[in-house]
């Protein structure tokens, strides 16, 4: 099994920033592309930055410019460095990996439990 878990989420004002990380473990034969959803009340699991074992990004258009995901593949960690923070910004925002344990055949979806961000004055 892989075990995600976040860190670095909070309340921040306007136009702060702050710094999510995600540190996967477990019995990882391998992790593939990872990333970060979001999720506000009454709203549904949105994709806001996703990054390929290589290298590669993506970004939900309402993001591009002022967040940047990347990850240290060395330490199974992925990032998400959040500026120009609105009161939009503010949900659950939750890990992913595509990832392949020791143990069993195939690649699967893990998900982490959720770090809420909460941007408000």
């Amino acid at each position: 099994q892989v075990q995600l878990v976040e860190s670095g989420g909070g309340l921040v004002q306007p136009g702060g920033s702050l710094r999510l990380s995600c540190a996967a473990s477990g019995s990882i034969f391998s992790i593939y592309g990872m990333g970060w959803y979001r999720q506000a009340p009454g709203n549904e699991r949105e994709l806001v930055a996703v990054i390929s074992s290589g290298g590669s990004t993506d970004y939900a258009a309402s993001v591009k410019g002022r967040f940047t995901i990347s990850r240290d593949n060395a330490k199974n960690t992925v990032y998400l460095q959040m500026n120009s923070l609105k009161p939009e910004d503010t949900a659950v925002y939750y890990c992913h990996a595509r990832a392949r344990s020791d143990y069993v055949a195939g690649a699967y979806d893990y998900w982490g439990q959720g770090t809420q961000v909460t941007v408000s004055s």
